[in-house]
């Protein structure tokens, strides 16, 4: 997983131009950088924007427009942007509520004397628990506010919560954070992705969250070690000397030895962007809280593959460099002879999830062989950590079927939307999710999903989609980069592409690898993804290039 904390940048100032004109106007985005004074509490690294007060006599349209470009200042408890507003409602008005990431400009409209109105395309927004949700739709936001006089100046008397950001300001001063659940057999650290503002108080923030319970997509497909009702008992964490002190509530007291230690490896897990924190103390209302250690029990999370490309080639399954092959053991045979169109491997290398023109086929390294799916037109198989098949037809996203080690099947009640085709449907390596490339009449949608499963751990449905941000062009392929990040590829109008997006979060390009690519496999991270192309050429990125690995094959198979 990539390392989140940026680089020192200036403290910026932020200026504003020239006054809007009435009517219909556009907001502008730029403006002279100035050197500023340093906020005690800022984490080093940290951009801190200090925007300007009001000016005196300025128009309604600039009150405006400052007010906006006030939402950059958090400090204070945003005091900068309170100063644009009326005394009776500036108490009221609640910044944190949400964030709206707009990366055009925006333009106002006046409709009375006393009220202007404010629209721009939003591509996200944030949530009070840090949910970034990226927008699907083009359909312009629109938001009101009303203005007094207020000893002959104009200030704004009603506004919507919250602050509206440019895609840039929103990076600088909002970082991104996973909490960690567990999946129901304590087995995986399962990551959730939030957005906190950049700032001291930020392991509050992700302790608080963690405690409040998973985002509503993953419920019911992981759990947490805390006693239900446990919460902080103090207004905030204490970090010295790297350790993070958290006291709890007296609900935690009944947690079971066991039970403790994976709440205190949660919690780690949780900190693990914060630089200041490296071990966990956890008290109970100030008395201390023993904590065994958990030994061989200790989740997993994020663990590395083997950085070789995993291969069909010479007619053996093998992990290949430029120099050597190492066939797969009990396997590397058997599945390239069954002509696959896809491998998947599993994580101990017993057995493999197989695709080809007959079905899905579970390959097993002590010579055993199930063809498992036999339904046509089905995507390419996927395993999950249990050893369960997953498999869905192209045409039909609704029916999706899970086949458990002994190859029973068990339908599986599906949201996938039942008008797109299934490109990929990849389950995660802790098991508890899958994504979806989907093709919606040549455009791309990429979703991911809870997998929910009953007491017995038997699938039993998909839980609610999550939208992520979609890869240009039509969809080619799709895998997991890292248990946050999917990489998907698609065609374009300028070739193919390679686009990285977040599970809760923004996309990045990593560029347009050449030679007609067809398949895309994660590592462990991005700069470990692979592509096949069409001549059988392995490249993977290299900063904004792509570069040749040096291997070929007919076949550039998944590892868990």
């Amino acid at each position: 997983m990539r390392d989140r904390r940026r680089p020192a940048r200036l403290v910026a100032a932020l200026a504003l131009g020239a006054l809007l004109l009435a009517g219909c106007a556009s907001i502008p985005d730029s403006g002279p950088v100035e050197q500023g004074d340093a906020v005690a509490d800022q984490a080093p690294g940290d951009v801190v924007y200090t925007p300007i007060g009001p000016v005196v006599d300025s128009s309604q349209e600039r009150i405006l427009r400052d007010f906006i470009g006030a939402g950059t200042g958090p400090q204070d408890n945003y005091a900068v942007a309170r100063e644009f507003l009326a005394e009776g409602f500036a108490d009221d008005w609640d910044p944190r509520a949400s964030v709206t990431v707009r990366p055009g400009g925006g333009s106002t409209t006046r409709t009375s004397d006393d009220r202007l109105e404010y629209a721009f395309t939003a591509s996200a927004t944030v949530d009070v628990g840090g949910h970034y949700v990226p927008t699907t739709s083009t359909v312009p936001t629109t938001l009101s506010y009303s203005f007094v006089q207020e000893d002959g100046q104009w200030r704004i008397s009603d506004a919507p919560d919250g602050t509206v950001l440019s895609p840039a300001t929103f990076q600088s001063i909002f970082r991104a954070h996973a909490v960690y659940f567990y999946d129901p057999t304590f087995t995986w650290l399962v990551p959730d992705e939030r957005w906190f503002l950049a700032r001291s108080s930020t392991s509050t923030r992700i302790a608080s969250a963690l405690l409040a319970g998973p985002s509503t997509w993953l419920q019911g497909a992981v759990v947490s070690a805390f006693p239900e009702g446990t919460q902080l008992s103090l207004t905030a964490i204490t970090v010295v000397d790297g350790t993070a002190r958290v006291d709890l509530t007296s609900d935690a007291l009944g947690a079971s030895g066991a039970a403790r230690a994976r709440m205190q490896a949660q919690l780690l897990a949780s900190f693990s962007t914060l630089a200041t924190v490296s071990a966990v103390e956890l008290s109970v209302e100030s008395a201390s809280l023993e904590v065994p250690d958990l030994g061989s029990a200790a989740p997993l999370r994020d663990p590395t593959v083997d950085a070789r490309p995993l291969l069909v080639a010479g007619g053996v399954l093998a992990y290949a460099s430029g120099s050597s092959t190492s066939p797969v053991p009990g396997l590397a045979a058997t599945v390239a002879g069954l002509a696959p169109t896809s491998v998947e491997l599993a994580r101990d290398q017993g057995s493999a999830a197989v695709g080809t023109a007959r079905g899905s086929l579970v390959v097993r390294a002590d010579g055993g062989q199930v063809l498992v799916d036999g339904r046509s037109g089905l995507a390419s198989p996927t395993l999950d950590d249990a050893g369960w098949l997953w498999s869905v037809p192209v045409d039909d996203p609704r029916d999706v079927q899970a086949f458990a080690p002994d190859g029973t099947a068990h339908r599986v009640a599906s949201t996938l939307p039942a008008d797109a085709e299934v490109v990929s449907f990849r389950v995660s390596r802790d098991g508890t999710r899958a994504l979806a490339l989907l093709d919606d009449d040549g455009s791309a949608r990429l979703v991911v999903v809870a997998l929910l499963r009953d007491s017995a751990k038997v699938p039993t449905a998909l839980g609610p989609p999550l939208e992520l941000v979609a890869p240009p062009g039509r969809p080619l392929d799709a895998t997991w980069a890292d248990q946050l990040t999917v990489a998907s590829l698609s065609d374009s109008a300028g070739g193919a592409q390679v686009t990285v997006s977040e599970v809760g979060g923004s996309s990045t390009s990593l560029g347009r690898p050449p030679g007609d690519p067809t398949t895309i496999v994660g590592g462990t991270g991005t700069s470990l993804v692979e592509v096949l192309t069409g001549d059988g050429q392995v490249l993977e990125p290299r900063g904004s290039t792509w570069q040749d690995t040096g291997v070929s094959g007919d076949l550039l198979a998944t590892q868990r």
